[in-house]
């Protein structure tokens, strides 16, 4: 009879790595689906968000607000709040949240998120030159995560956090352009 040896390693590590991935499709958050991203961030998320973290997400632009769908089903999201500046000048993309269901973790559909908001800033017509975030000091896979795509720690604040442990965090940024990067001159200059 013929020989049932294993595949190799390599070639089982390539079928697993593979069988991982999952494609998603991208949708708006919006009024209508504001419930499913409430139930989805309990389930998610460590800590309750306000009523003020889903007015802010509602406030902004549909390109910085998606949902991951996976055969139908919403299996992650990435919430952000563009903030205009003090005064002229450039907008800053905060990522107030990325998150995906436990099973469905390490199917690149986190990466997938963030990339989908950092496609859509090169072709958002306002001004935008950086995306910024906060990350829990001990929280080195989002660390890893956010370095990948170039992201720096630019700040280390103490006792940011009031209802977990560690309390502090890095303040973790990225340079980025827009498509209407300088179409906000600065008046002064004019």
């Amino acid at each position: 009879p013929p020989s049932r040896r294993a595949p190799p390693r390599s070639v089982m590590a390539a079928i697993s790595d593979a069988s991982r991935h999952l494609e998603v499709e991208f949708g708006d958050i919006h009024e209508q689906n504001l419930e499913q991203l409430k139930k989805l961030n309990l389930a998610i998320f460590p800590v309750r968000y306000n009523q003020k973290f889903y007015k802010n997400m509602l406030n902004t632009p549909n390109e910085f607000t998606q949902f991951a769908y996976w055969n139908g089903f919403v299996v992650g999201a990435i919430c952000c709040r563009l903030e205009p500046p003090s005064g002229p000048g450039p907008k800053k993309l905060y990522i107030m949240t990325i998150g995906v269901l436990a099973a469905y973790r390490r199917r690149n559909i986190g990466r997938a998120l963030l990339e989908k908001v950092l496609e859509n800033i090169k072709e958002y017509p306002e001004d935008i030159v950086q995306v910024y975030l906060h990350v829990q000091t001990n929280n080195d896979s989002a660390l890893d995560f956010y370095k990948a795509f170039g992201f720096e720690i630019t700040e280390t604040i103490q006792n940011y956090y009031k209802r977990i442990e560690p309390p502090d965090c890095h303040v973790l940024s990225k340079a980025v352009t827009s498509k209407g990067a300088g179409s906000n001159p600065d008046p002064a200059i004019i």
